[in-house]
């Protein structure tokens, strides 16, 4: 018989500890590059990205954090073609 999740012992916790106190993005080799003249804003980039590091506001796409980008390319693979605003370069490249 099945364990209800709300009888499972707690798990490991960090009090106090946020992934968004320590920069992840050290390590890449490849970085996201924004063009936001050929964004269309479709926040496929923002849904798809697992590190949470594509930067929105007013419900529109604004930036990249590079301190939590991992380098991973899911944003450049979901962003459309017809869009192509977003593209993986060498880390360090301009």
């Amino acid at each position: 018989m099945a364990t209800d999740w709300q009888a499972l012992d707690r798990g490991p916790v960090i009090p106090g500890a946020s992934s968004v106190a320590y920069r992840t993005g050290d390590w890449r080799q490849e970085r996201p590059v924004l063009d936001l003249q050929r964004c269309v804003h479709c926040m496929l980039c923002w849904l798809y990205c697992p590190d949470s590091a594509i930067r929105v506001a007013a419900g529109r796409v604004v930036g990249v954090d590079y301190d939590h980008c991992k380098g991973c390319g899911v944003c450049a693979a979901v962003c459309p073609p017809r869009a192509s605003a977003i593209r993986m370069v060498p880390e360090g490249a301009a």
